[in-house]
């Protein structure tokens, strides 16, 4: 396979010593050995070696606080001579990318083989997942909303996969903004993207709708303000499970997902609900990232400047203090 990207997602385990999350060997003539390792501290340590080719990565997580759940990505274009490896997580606004020089290209019966049980093959119980795509997938902000979603336009509800560049979708304010653009991507539907209910008549919700975990609901309230100062804050998806209002949803492998972007980040009414538009920070400051990501392409003139999100970010712990309030 000359060109593709491997996909890990594992949660780090508390050791003292290295452990190995992942570890294949196939034998014969042309050796193959692939292995992701925890070593204490916070690091991942990913060894691809392929026919004494050997691709051999440190990557310290070590300074992003605590962690839940890594997802490392490994994209490799022989005939480009070009990949990356990229270290992600929920709570980091970009990816750690480490630019590949001349990788090389991997062989099917490899690949098909890593992803058959055996005594070839050893899986650690802290791995959620690992993945294979043909293609180089993009890493960054992600789209997050089921591509069917209801999205308030001038003319009444439209489904997101409806909505093009240039037309106009209704925001928290009551305003009515221009579409930039429109992005979606399938993914596997496991871990940090395995797709979640969010319930109606919960947060305004005329109708039941389906989202990624990361996905941000914009709410407000005597709740919101008592506890937070604020008038609004946004709330991942992932930390409004644990009751009746977001449950996860039926899946298959993969999900596709989609995502509007607005030209300062605006909150959207979405079925009733606001959700989050997508965000990308300052992107267009970074060549490599906007390379790697969902916007590759565009070029950076043309991208906006979102600086920090719209709304202050609430964490797990004051989520669930809020949902707490709420149920009281």
């Amino acid at each position: 396979m000359v060109r593709g990207t491997l996909v890990f997602e594992t949660r780090l385990p508390n050791a003292q010593r290295p452990r190995i999350l992942l570890q294949f060997d196939r034998g014969g003539a042309w050796p193959f050995h692939l292995s992701l390792q925890a070593i204490p501290g916070g690091g991942l340590i990913l060894i691809v070696n392929q026919g004494g080719s050997v691709l051999h990565q440190v990557l310290n997580v070590a300074d992003t606080g605590r962690i839940d759940t890594l997802r490392l990505s490994y994209a490799w274009d022989a005939p480009a001579r070009a990949g990356w490896l990229a270290l992600e997580h929920d709570e980091r606004e970009y990816a750690h990318l480490i630019e590949v020089e001349a990788p090389s290209p991997l062989r099917i019966g490899d690949l098909r083989m890593l992803f058959r049980d055996g005594p070839h093959r050893f899986t650690a119980p802290e791995l959620v997942y690992f993945a294979l795509s043909s293609e180089i997938e993009p890493v960054g902000p992600m789209p997050s909303l089921h591509p069917e979603t209801p999205i308030a336009t001038p003319e009444g509800y439209r489904p997101l996969s409806q909505i093009r560049r240039g037309d106009t979708v209704i925001v928290a304010s009551g305003e009515a903004v221009p579409v930039l653009h429109r992005v979606s991507r399938t993914m596997p539907a496991f871990g940090s993207t395995r797709p979640l209910t969010i319930r109606r008549p919960y947060f305004g919700l005329r109708q039941d709708i389906q989202a990624a975990p990361a996905q941000r609901l914009l709410l407000s309230g005597t709740e919101v303000e008592y506890l937070f100062g604020r008038e609004s804050v946004l709330v991942p998806a992932r930390h409004l499970t644990g009751g009746h209002s977001v449950l996860p949803a039926r899946a298959g492998l993969t999900a596709t997902y989609a995502q509007l972007l607005l030209p300062t980040n605006e909150a959207m009414v979405t079925a009733g609900a606001l959700a989050e538009s997508l965000f990308i920070g300052r992107l267009h400051r970074k060549p490599l990232h906007l390379a790697a990501s969902v916007l590759a392409g565009i070029e950076r003139s043309r991208l906006p400047d979102h600086g920090r999100p719209s709304h202050h970010v609430l964490r797990a712990f004051d989520a669930r203090i809020l949902a707490e309030a709420r149920v009281a």
